[in-house]
């Protein structure tokens, strides 16, 4: 079994809804990202053991929240010593919108992984896109790159479609696999 934590911050806490998945998915640690943009040092010690890194973020005014891209800017000095080279990487977003721009999140994020030297693991499942498609079924919103969810403005934490959190959880067992062969 690979080691995997889910790295992510939240805003409102329907993206920690989704990280809780994605964990459930591969058994993996979470790591939260706090109001601040901070995690802590044995956080970053986790991050270096993994095998796997999952990334989350809500997706706000087009792109990662501020607090995940200050987390991102804080792994500069393990890019530059390629501390997280050939680690398997994935990455989810979550927006109110359907679209929301959050494939432009979900690139950040790729590309975040990519300058690591990191391997990405895409969501490897077909779309519901069906007339018939609810949000009870899988990866409604097509995603393809990593995992994509939506959590209406006016939804509690307690209404993140069931579609996709197990599409999340998919995902998460997806990234730990692959994590796992690669090993």
């Amino acid at each position: 079994m690979s080691k995997t934590v889910v790295v992510y911050h939240s805003g409102y806490g329907h993206t920690k809804v989704v990280a809780e998945a994605v964990a459930r998915g591969a058994e993996a640690a979470l790591i939260a990202i706090d109001a601040n943009g901070d995690i802590a040092e044995a956080d970053w010690e986790a991050l270096d053991a993994a095998d796997a890194i999952v990334f989350g973020t809500p997706t706000y005014m087009g792109n990662v929240s501020w607090q995940f891209k200050k987390f991102a800017d804080a792994t500069s000095k393990i890019w530059y010593t390629r501390g997280w080279q050939d680690k398997v990487f994935g990455g989810f977003t979550n927006s109110a919108s359907p679209s929301g721009d959050k494939q432009v999140a979900l690139i950040a994020l790729q590309t975040l992984a990519s300058q690591h030297g990191g391997i990405w693991v895409s969501l490897g499942q077909l779309p519901s896109n069906t007339k018939a498609a609810t949000n009870l079924d899988p990866n409604t919103l097509g995603g393809s790159v990593g995992l994509l969810t939506r959590s209406p403005a006016d939804a509690s934490v307690e209404e993140v479609p069931q579609g996709d959190l197990q599409t999340a959880e998919h995902y998460g067992k997806r990234v730990a696999d692959i994590a796992s062969k690669l090993r």
